[in-house]
Formats: C-alpha cells, sequence, structure tokens
C-alpha cells in the first residue's frame, strides 16, 4: 500500500526515536533528482529558538514515514549534513519555481510542491503540485500531475511528455488513480 504526501507536509514532523524520545524535527526534504526518490531530510532543533542542526537524516535510516511522525531507531543514525547536500547539488538542483512545459509547447505551469509516494520500504517523486498556467482555465485552483519521464530539466525549466496533460488532477486522490494509468499509457515510462 502506498500513500501520496506534498514533501511541504514532511516539514517541520518530529523525528522520534523508537523508544519514544523526540530527538529532531524535519526543516527540509532533500530530493536525489536522479534517482528520484528522496535522499533524506535536513533537521532543526525541537525549541522555539532551535536552529539548523549539523546532522541530517538519510533516508536509509527512516524506520517509518508516518502522518505524524518520521520515526528512526535511535540517533546514531544521523550523518553530516554536508553528505546529503552533496546528492541533491549532485542531482541538478530544485524543481521548485520552475515551469512546466510539453514537449509541444503547452505551458502548463508552475510547480510549487514535489508529491512523494511513500510505501514500507521507499519514498519516490510521483509527481508534482503546480500552479497551473491560465491556459489550463483552472482559474488559480492548484493541479496536480503524474511524474513524467522528463525530457530536459533545468532551474527554469521541466520538459514533459504532452500526454501528461491528459492527466492533470485536482487533488491527491486523483492523483493516486492516474499515476498507474498514465504510466500504463506511457509502457511503464516514468521518472
Amino acid at each position: 500500500m502506498s500513500t501520496l504526501m506534498p514533501a511541504s507536509e514532511i516539514t517541520k514532523r518530529p523525528v522520534v526515536t523508537l523508544g519514544g524520545e523526540a530527538v529532531a524535527r524535519v526543516k527540509d526534504v532533500v530530493l536525489d533528482g536522479r534517482a528520484g526518490r528522496i535522499a533524506g531530510f535536513t533537521l532543526s532543533g525541537l525549541g522555539l529558538f532551535s536552529g539548523p542542526k549539523r546532522h541530517a537524516l538519510p533516508w536509509e535510516s527512516v524506520s517509518s514515514l508516518g502522518p505524524h511522525a518520521v520515526m528512526i531507531q535511535d540517533e546514531t543514525v544521523f550523518q553530516d549534513r554536508d553528505e546529503l547536500a552533496d546528492v541533491s547539488e549532485a542531482a541538478g538542483g530544485s524543481v521548485f519555481g520552475a515551469r512546466v512545459l510539453t514537449d509541444s509547447g503547452t505551458d502548463l505551469g508552475q510547480v510549487t510542491d514535489v508529491v512523494i509516494e511513500v510505501t514500507a520500504s521507499q519514498a519516490v517523486v510521483a509527481g508534482y503540485e503546480i500552479a497551473p498556467a491560465a491556459a489550463l482555465g483552472r482559474k488559480g485552483r492548484r493541479a496536480f500531475l503524474p511524474l513524467a519521464r522528463t525530457l530536459a530539466v533545468s532551474g527554469e525549466a521541466l520538459v514533459v511528455p504532452a500526454e501528461v496533460a491528459d492527466y492533470i488532477t485536482d487533488d491527491l486522490a486523483a492523483l493516486h488513480k492516474a499515476i498507474p494509468e498514465f504510466r500504463d499509457r506511457m509502457g511503464g515510462e516514468n521518472a
């Protein structure tokens, strides 16, 4: 069974040991864009005036990612923050704010969030939340689209197959249904 969740909803969740001790809070989700998965999390302290921690939490050390907390064995699973940052930087930067353009030249909108598909063993990028372009006629309502095989990516634009436009949805439940349909249509091609 899998669950879809926006990356922005994971931030600020407490990081709790299996012994029940809250040891940190998720500051940012670090994506490995090349692998299309979560690489891990940067962390902040728990207090009101706590800043970023020098440690990070690699995905491989997460026991589970639930709706209210990120569970870990204990604090020994943390690694140096710079090691995790290297994974993200090697993948070519952030997609937040990038325009989504189809290979036929249609502007679908601007990426506002990344949708993560969480299973018992992994967390992979499954799609994007976008602020739709005016041409889509959605009058400012957010929209979701399944992750398509990206034909090109830069800090300014993602270029995706035109077929992805047929699978734009209004909510995560509809996206959850659209993802396998889109993957079937594209012959199993994704990421």
